[in-house]
C-alpha cells in the first residue's frame, strides 16, 4: 500500500520507518542537525513548495530517504491509518 505525501508523491507504507513533525524534531540540538545532514548527503525529497509541516524517514535497499511535507503528522498518520486498515492489519 501506498502513502500519499502531497504533490503527486507517494511512498510505499512498507519502506516508512517514521513520521515526524518538523517543528518537534527540531528543537533539540540534534534534530537541528538531522534534516541539514541529510540534504547534504542528497537524501532530502521535497514534496511541497509550501511550509514544511513533516517528514517521512524510508529506507529501502540500505538506501535512507527524507520526504519533506506540507500535510501534518496527524494527516499522514491518518492515512497511514486506513491503508493498514485496507490491508487488514493490525496497528
Amino acid at each position: 500500500m501506498y502513502l500519499h505525501i502531497g504533490n503527486d508523491i507517494t511512498v510505499d507504507m512498507r519502506e516508512v520507518v517514521g513520521i515526524f513533525d518538523v517543528d518537534n524534531t527540531t528543537v533539540s540540538r540534534l534534530g537541528k542537525r538531522f534534516l541539514p545532514s541529510a540534504q547534504k548527503k542528497g537524501q532530502i525529497i521535497y514534496a511541497t513548495e509550501d511550509l514544511p509541516k513533516s517528514f517521512i524517514i524510508t529506507e529501502n535497499k540500505g538506501n535512507t530517504y527524507i520526504y519533506i511535507s506540507s500535510m501534518s503528522t496527524q494527516v499522514l498518520m491518518r492515512r497511514s491509518g486506513d491503508s493498514l486498515d485496507f490491508l487488514g492489519k493490525e496497528r
